[in-house]
């Protein structure tokens, strides 16, 4: 009978957590920022393209639209933007050619006031943020945790599989767990 019971309160848990996600998952779907229309000229042949939309969008994904089409009448085809979207760095006025892609950008989390940052000018901005994707060995090394031979991997890690696209990522580097990640995710950016 214990065994019954453990099992089903694990089946409860299971349900419990799929309840959740579902509702996060409509939650944020409600909470996607729609861009008023873009009223883009009408002269166009009507040819179709086609363009590969990531990042900050509620439904990322490839898009077949009309030649002369914005990026932020693309942008609404996808759903809208999250609310994690950061609009202040994407042109919602560029007209989009057939083959591109298009980024939508999350806002970095910014370091907190007075915290210290030994990084160099070069891979540091104004916020005294690292960028992974740019940062040498030293200021990789600066980093709390992180020590030279880490820094090392995190190099060869661009180098072979190119640039991170979510801060997220650097999980993937073989000694940086859950924990790790913790201590520098506020230190880092993209």
């Amino acid at each position: 009978m214990p065994m019954y019971k453990k099992s089903l309160g694990i089946l409860l848990l299971l349900l419990a957590a799929i309840a959740m996600g579902t509702l996060y998952g409509s939650y944020t779907q409600e909470s996607a920022v729609v861009l008023d229309e873009a009223g883009h000229e009408e002269g166009a042949a009507g040819k179709n393209i086609t363009v590969y939309v990531t990042g900050a969008v509620n439904k990322p994904g490839m898009v077949t639209v009309k030649e002369g089409t914005r990026i932020g009448d693309v942008i609404n085809t996808c759903g809208g933007l999250l609310p994690t979207a950061d609009q202040e760095r994407i042109n919602m006025a560029q007209v989009l050619k057939d083959g591109e892609q298009v980024k939508v950008p999350e806002r970095q989390i910014a370091a907190p006031k007075g915290s210290d940052s030994k990084a160099g000018k070069s891979a540091s901005g104004a916020d005294g943020l690292i960028n992974i994707n740019t940062a040498d060995e030293k200021e990789l090394d600066s980093l709390p945790g992180i020590g030279p031979a880490m820094a090392k991997r995190i190099i060869e890690y661009r180098e072979t599989e190119g640039n991170f696209q979510r801060i997220e990522d650097i999980k993937k580097i073989k000694g940086i767990g859950e924990a790790k990640f913790t201590k520098i995710r506020d230190k880092i950016c993209l």
